[in-house]
This record gives C-alpha cells, structure tokens and sequence, in this order.
C-alpha cells in the first residue's frame, strides 16, 4: 500500500500518490484561490482529494495514512493552522487534520510545508547525508526547515523555520507579519519583482526590456545580461539573500544549505553568485565545511516530506 502526499499552497493544492521510499507516481494540482478564497481551501482540498482517489480507484483501505504539508504556522501537535502572517482568508485556525478525517479515517499529519521540504531533501534529496541542514525556499515570500542532528526543528508553537520573517533592516518595509524589515521583503521573487517593476516605471530600463504585464522571477531572469540596471538590481536583491543566508548558517552552522524555490533553477545566475557572496560573508570556519546547493526535489517536495513525516509520526 502506498501514502498520499498533500502539499496545499495559497493558490494550488497538490496530491499525489507516494511509496514508502519516497517515490512519487500519480499526482495532480488544483486551483485553491479560484474566489479569492471566498471558499475556504479546505473545502477546496476535501473536494479534490475525493475527486482524486475516484479518478485513481483508491479505496481509504488502500492507503496507509495521509500526510499534509501546508502554508502558514501549523500546530503539528494539533494538526491546525495556528497563524497565516495575514496572507489568506478563512485559512488561520482550520483544523486540516480534523477535516480530513471526515473522509479519511487512517493516520493523517499535517507539517508547514518549508518543513515538509527539508524533511524531503533530508529522506532522499540533497541534504541526504547531512545531520545538520537548512532547506530555504523562496518564492512568493520566504519559507524555511532546519534540520538538526537528524531532527527536524519544530518548536513550541509549530512555527520555527519562519525564516522569512527575521529582521533583516531596521526600520525596514513593513511586512504582512506586522513587523519591519523582514527577511522576506527583501528576498523573496515577490521583492525581486517589485524592485524591477519600481525601476521600469522610473524609465531606468531598456525600452521593451520586459513585458509591464508579465514581469515574474522567470522573465527577469531571462532578461538578464541585456541591462545593466537589471543586473545591478539583481546583484543588489542576490545580496540580500546572501545576508540572511550568512546569519542563518552562523546560528545553525549547517553542513548544507539548500535553495528551493523556482529561482532555484538559476544555478549560473543565482544559486553560484549567490554561493560567492554568502562565503564572502561569513567567518572563515563556517565557509570550509558549509555546502550551498539548489534543493533538488522541486515541486514533489511538499507531498514527499509530509509522506516521511507521516511514515514517523503517523497515528490513527
């Protein structure tokens, strides 16, 4: 018998089917914030897990147990959502593994889904091999999952490796959290993305350079190398990841350290300059043993790392 894998985001939730090595077969995603999450996404993700276990002819004594990575602070304990840092409606304070259970009566987990990707990369990923590892994903914000000395570090409140939301400017943009000058203001695609977008509308950048109405990670990225202002502000947002990079691995002194994320498919244009300049910024024992790579499992992550978590810790 296999596990379901499901890693729900802010705008697709996605199931899949996973073996007890980590190997992912069928999967599909759905749309969650098709009404601007008018309908809760849990009633989206009850939907679509039915609809998905009739188009694969899954019966629920069919599966060992069902394993949820998911966006926000989880309550792993609890299987709840303790906090969402204001980003969705009608998501903070639902009880994922409660409804689930509504239709499913096996073991249900539920983990925040930067920890689900670190456990991945910790199963059979990048991080393998390491005792001590720090799995970063960027993207619409900032999301992270330490592993340490083999344990993935959850906290007392469900919510550690909210590396996004480390100070990282004083008196710094305000960020959805509450605070200032948070890791993921700077950071993340989005930050990237509203730096280019600041600059173009100040007519800093090469006419026809980019699209005004499809300016995303992946478009900046392929522009790269044709203005010199785009460089220079892609020089500056890598710099800001490196910052929040070095202090990370001067607390945690990981042996590896993994960039998830789509940007993370830039090895020559982000991952390697990116490598260069967090060496450059910490001390010199933490450059000899750290390893800085692109997180290996991309997409599948979330739905692997639940499995794992589910495999562990799994109860009825």
């Amino acid at each position: 018998m296999n596990y379901i894998g499901i890693d729900i985001g802010g705008t697709q939730v996605k199931i899949g089917i996973v073996d007890e090595h980590g190997a992912v077969g069928k999967s599909s995603a759905y749309d969650v914030a098709f009404d601007g999450y008018d309908t809760p996404i849990i009633d989206t993700v009850i939907a679509k897990l039915s609809e998905f276990m009739q188009e694969n002819k899954l019966e629920n004594n069919q599966i060992r147990g069902i394993g949820v990575s998911a966006t926000g602070q989880i309550d792993t304990k609890e299987g709840k959502v303790a906090g969402a840092a204001g980003h969705i409606k009608n998501w903070e304070g639902c009880n994922i593994r409660e409804c689930i259970k509504k239709v499913y009566p096996g073991p249900v987990t539920v983990m925040n889904d930067a920890n689900c990707a670190a456990l991945a990369e910790q199963w059979v990923g990048g991080a393998k091999d390491a005792l001590d590892a720090v799995v970063v994903t960027i993207g619409t914000g900032v999301g992270g999952g330490i592993i340490a000395n083999s344990e993935i570090l959850c906290g007392t409140a469900g919510g550690a490796g909210e590396i996004g939301h480390f100070t990282i400017r004083n008196n710094g943009k305000r960020c959805s959290c509450g605070n200032r000058g948070c890791y993921e203001q700077y950071a993340s695609t989005t930050a990237l993305v509203r730096m280019v977008k600041q600059a173009q509308k100040a007519g800093r950048l090469k006419s026809g350079l980019l699209d005004s109405c499809d300016i995303n990670g992946r478009t900046i990225f392929e522009a790269a190398g044709r203005d010199r202002y785009l460089d220079e502000i892609l020089d500056k947002w890598i710099g800001y990841a490196a910052d929040g990079l070095a202090s990370i691995i001067h607390i945690f002194s990981p042996k590896v350290v993994l960039i998830g994320g789509g940007v993370s498919a830039q090895k020559e244009k982000f991952i390697e300059p990116l490598r260069v300049k967090v060496l450059s910024r910490i001390m010199p024992t933490y450059a000899k043993t750290v390893t800085i790579e692109a997180a290996t499992l991309g997409n599948a992550a979330g739905m692997v790392g639940a499995v794992y978590y589910c495999i562990k810790h799994g109860e009825a």
